[in-house]
């Protein structure tokens, strides 16, 4: 048996070119473009990558992108001065927050700070409060996208099995919820789960992000299970390499001998996240703007 390799990449660029139709029709609208705000602090090298590919990503959907590159050693007062700023600027319909921050910032008091219509990455407490209550809100990236592509792959995920291996309020506790939502039985595993592959066998469509590369085996899947690897992990460079490959949190090689269906790293999960990003901006710009959104249209 060998597994179907879901192609997040190609689904993205769907998504994507979606939203840059319904920007165009925002735009004539609303008469202005939806807006993009991405905030971030040091030089993170990493970081630096992700928010120019953001920037680059919202200027290609026809939305407006605003930068905000601080100094490493910007103080909290001046962090939180400029969220505020971006809360009152009509232009801004999503602000997101580079994370991680400075180890002298208080992470947990700038997401607060963040006016929830406009949080675009679904981390508020109040994101995250409707999530768990059921309604409509704003959803974190990685966990909508994932739902996205679990959909298109076996359309009603009623009645399913789910495994969730991780449980960060970035990923694993959203796709809990949006699982939940979704009328699956969900269980959330994580490092102190006992017989963990005991676990992860039940389930129909299990779901990985625990941060640790390759730790799910094809052993550990049900045959014909869906597998969605979040993880993303460069390993060590082999002898002449400049740098490592990329692996997921999923044994990819002895998974796709079991699993029905499986992301890759790269090209699963990854590119999902920025086209939801772009999907979630123009989403808060029709509620910010009020103007109507034709439900499941995005």
């Amino acid at each position: 048996m060998s597994a179907a390799v879901i192609d997040g990449k190609a689904f993205a660029a769907t998504l994507r070119a979606t939203v840059a139709e319904y920007a165009a029709t925002f735009e004539q609208s609303a008469g202005r473009k939806a807006g993009l705000a991405v905030v971030l602090v040091g030089e993170d090298p990493a970081s630096e990558v992700y928010v120019r590919s953001k920037g680059k990503a919202t200027l290609e959907c026809g939305m407006a992108s605003f930068e905000h590159k601080l100094a490493e050693d910007t103080s909290q007062e001046a962090l939180l001065a400029l969220i505020d700023r971006l809360n009152a600027d009509p232009a801004v319909d999503g602000i997101l927050v580079q994370l991680p921050l400075p180890k002298h910032l208080d992470e947990q008091a700038v997401v607060e700070r963040i006016n929830p219509a406009k949080d675009v990455d679904g981390l508020t407490p109040v994101s995250t409060g409707r999530l768990a209550l059921g309604l409509p809100g704003l959803v974190p990236c990685t966990p909508l996208g994932s739902l996205m592509l679990l959909k298109d792959r076996l359309g009603s995920l009623s009645g399913l099995d789910a495994v969730v291996i991780g449980r960060s309020i970035l990923v694993g506790k959203p796709m809990a919820q949006l699982l939940l939502a979704e009328s699956c039985t969900v269980t959330i595993a994580h490092s102190r789960t006992k017989d963990l592959p005991d676990v992860v066998r039940r389930a129909d469509i299990v779901v990985a992000a625990v941060g640790r590369p390759e730790m799910v085996k094809g052993s550990w899947l049900k045959p014909g299970a869906t597998v969605i690897d979040v993880g993303i992990n460069r390993l060590a460079p082999v002898e002449g390499a400049s740098k490592g490959r990329l692996v997921g949190d999923v044994d990819f090689a002895s998974a796709a001998e079991v699993a029905g269906a499986i992301t890759p790293v790269p090209g699963g999960v990854g590119p999902m996240t920025i086209a939801v990003l772009l999907r979630n901006t123009l989403v808060a710009a029709h509620r910010n703007a009020g103007v109507a959104l034709a439900k499941d249209a995005l």
